[in-house]
């Protein structure tokens, strides 16, 4: 399908998309509909696997605002709104790698991030001389 844009302006007609359609049992019509631009190779199940993935995002956007403090911002400078958003989104993805290390109600998992080991020969900034 193509989609109209004023294509009557230009030289070429737009690019196919995909149409996709959710049409649940027992409904009279179609409840979703989503336009997609991936290639024609795409397979069926990896788009409709891309076209519900919007609602994780959405789910995950929800979860920023309220659990994390996302929403609460009421700063008036851009800096201020961006370090905000950057330790939110921070904070986020901690709290997404504890619950994968550690889901609910299971045995604990090993972490998802492995400290990468310190060398023997390693001494740190500032620290007494050994010998």
């Amino acid at each position: 399908m193509r989609p109209a844009h004023r294509d009557y302006k230009a030289a070429t007609p737009r690019p196919e998309e995909w149409c996709l359609i959710e049409w649940p049992p027992g409904e009279a019509e179609p409840t979703k509909f989503w336009l997609s631009t991936l290639p024609a190779t795409t397979s069926r199940s990896a788009l409709v696997r891309h076209a519900m993935l919007r609602w994780r995002i959405e789910r995950d956007y929800q979860e920023l605002k309220q659990e994390i403090g996302l929403g609460h911002y009421e700063g008036r400078g851009w800096r201020g709104f961006h370090h905000h958003a950057t330790l939110c989104i921070a904070a986020y993805g901690f709290l997404v790698a504890e619950r994968a290390a550690i889901p609910p109600s299971a045995e604990p998992k090993a972490p998802l991030i492995q400290a990468p080991a310190v060398p023997n020969s390693y001494r740190r900034r500032g620290a007494a001389d050994p010998t």
